[in-house]
């Protein structure tokens, strides 16, 4: 009987595999079909070659449906202005619901006058058809009639990251503190797909508050892989490319040289990770000359200990862990250091957060222990705080506790203590190349 089982499951194992690979040949010939007729229409090969690149990724198992015009056009009632949830720098995106899945999608119709639209049409098409993770949007299908280009994903709820955090309305509830933590995370896990499992990796290149959508349960996926890239393969350190992206949050050394790496996004997420912790935008213009550069703003206060409790956003009124505050904020210093190298991987940072998540009862020891070694406290002072190495000693629960006192502060916890931080992510010289740029 074990016999006939093994080889009945063996013969479904072979038919299942069989299904697979019939249907993965099938939608190779479409992306291939998608990549061929836009590059003739477009009278450009480089988009050829930008494609067949991309095709490289992943296993080539994809589950894209390819939407005629029409189908799109009854799902939004016709592209309807009471469906509109958006407009982007690449076209609008409106809500709208197929009949034969009766599942809500989210449409977004590239603008057919955009200097970018067919090279960013088929690298979102590629990215996402070949690219799947719990934090990165599921692209539903595609629609290339004509010259329409039009996207189909699944509909995100409550909208992004940016509607949540910045600029927000009196009668809306800010995040809490966990919340903003778990996305955080959420969007590091994204990332860290992205950068160490996508094979060759992929450079997202446009991490921003705007471009993490949340579902209904506050669980983020990127979206807007438009501006990514395949990472260097071999003994190539870096790729070098045009300097794209979103003024505020591009890593100095790609906004100079344009040579651009891994690290380039981890910089990117320092930069929305202290959007997350201020309630701050990387770029505000309403604000006084000294605060309109998040990271400048921060980078004096990341100097004394005694003025962390000020990035902390207002909005969250004092609740929040101060142990977990500092170490957040550590690990956003860590992020946004000048010098690429020095930066830690997003797999550490992704392990750090982790334990951000959890409930700030969580014991110090525990979660010193848990920590990776590159961004525990005890390394964050080694590598944060600029310090000579006879004044970085540990310094015990109790004489913090005796600090605390004398301070007169609410804080209950506290962060292992250093004076300077040894980064200078903020200054950079990106609104030179401010006109070779397409914001997304």
């Amino acid at each position: 009987m074990g016999f006939f089982c093994c080889c009945f499951n063996s013969d479904a194992k072979e038919e299942r595999s069989s299904r697979r690979s019939a249907k993965v040949r099938r939608e190779g010939k479409t992306l291939h079909s998608l990549i061929h007729n836009i590059s003739i229409e477009s009278a450009n090969q480089r988009h050829r070659t930008i494609a067949e690149e991309i095709l490289q990724i992943g296993s080539g198992d994809t589950a894209t449906r390819v939407f005629t015009f029409s189908e799109l056009e009854a799902a939004t009632e016709n592209f309807a202005d009471e469906c509109l949830l958006g407009e982007g720098g690449f076209g609008r995106v409106y809500k709208g619901h197929l009949e034969d899945l009766n599942q809500d999608i989210a449409v977004k119709q590239l603008d057919r006058n955009g200097l970018q639209g067919n090279r960013e049409f088929l690298v979102e098409v590629l990215m996402l058809s070949l690219l799947h993770h719990q934090n990165l949007v599921n692209l539903l299908g595609y629609c290339a009639d004509g010259n329409q280009r039009v996207l189909v994903y699944e509909y995100m709820p409550l909208g992004s990251l940016e509607d949540h955090l910045l600029d927000l309305p009196p009668n809306k509830k800010p995040l809490d503190w966990n919340t903003r933590m778990r996305i955080a995370e959420g969007a590091a896990k994204g990332l860290e797909y992205l950068h160490d499992v996508a094979n060759p990796p992929v450079i997202y290149r446009d991490f921003k508050a705007s471009n993490i959508l949340l579902d209904k349960g506050f669980n983020p996926k990127l979206s807007d892989f438009g501006l990514a890239k395949v990472g260097p393969v071999g003994d190539k350190s870096h790729v070098s490319t045009r300097v794209m992206g979103t003024y505020g949050y591009c890593a100095p050394e790609y906004a100079l040289t344009g040579q651009l790496t891994t690290m380039s996004d981890v910089y990117s997420f320092g930069v929305v990770f202290l959007e997350i912790i201020t309630g701050r935008r990387a770029i505000d213009t309403a604000r006084s000359s000294g605060e309109q550069n998040l990271v400048e703003w921060a980078e004096p206060l990341f100097k004394d200990k005694k003025r962390f409790i000020e990035m902390a956003d207002p909005l969250l009124e004092g609740n929040y862990p101060v142990k977990g505050l500092y170490q957040a904020l550590a690990v956003a210093a860590m992020c946004l250091q000048q010098e690429a190298s020095t930066r830690p991987l997003i797999g550490d940072v992704v392990t750090a957060l982790e334990y951000l998540t959890i409930s700030h009862n969580k014991s110090t020891l525990g979660m010193e222990e848990s920590l990776p070694r590159s961004l525990s406290c005890a390394s964050s002072e080694e590598n944060v705080i600029n310090e000579t190495n006879e004044e970085k000693d540990a310094i015990s629960s109790q004489q913090i506790e005796e600090e605390e006192e004398e301070e007169e502060c609410h804080l209950s916890e506290s962060k292992d203590e250093k004076d300077e931080v040894n980064h200078q992510g903020g200054s950079m010289e990106l609104e030179q190349q401010h006109s070779d740029k397409v914001h997304s």
